[in-house]
């Protein structure tokens, strides 16, 4: 599994020029999941989301988590993060899970979140054609990756 972690200020998903999905400060996480991914590791991100230390603290050092603020969190679905340009310019997604895999292990880190943390969880929809918006807070981005044991 992928992600990639930005600090916002706002963030919001559109689809077919309709608000679906919006958040306040928080984090906008974009969600790439490959064939070997499992519930293991979609809990083992979801603790890298809520714990991830990318906020400010008093002194201005980041050393506070999204839930340590009290922030919101937006999810969305991206087979992107997995395209790979090992020849030519058009990147393949080989890697990238099919929805009958990626589907239910992004349903269940939405839920996960929610179980974990007392957090607004907010997700964009599989398989759509969204606009993502967002004010990236810094800019602060991360990403994180974890293979499948």
């Amino acid at each position: 599994m992928k992600i990639i972690v930005q600090r916002v200020l706002s963030a919001s998903v559109s689809i077919d020029s309709n608000t679906h999905a919006e958040i306040g400060k928080g984090i906008l996480v974009l969600v790439g999941i490959t064939h070997k991914d499992t519930t293991d590791t979609m809990q083992w991100i979801c603790n890298k989301i809520v714990n991830l230390r990318i906020f400010p603290d008093e002194d201005g050092k980041m050393n506070k988590s999204v839930q340590d603020i009290g922030g919101s969190i937006l999810l969305v679905p991206n087979f992107t993060l997995y395209g790979t340009l090992k020849k030519g310019f058009r990147p393949s997604y080989t890697d990238a899970a099919p929805p009958e895999i990626s589907l239910p292990l992004f349903e269940q880190i939405i839920s996960h979140l929610k179980n974990i943390c007392n957090l607004d969880i907010k997700a964009g929809v599989f398989g759509a054609d969204m606009k993502v918006s967002l004010i990236n807070d810094g800019p602060v981005t991360v990403t994180i990756k974890k293979e499948a044991d």
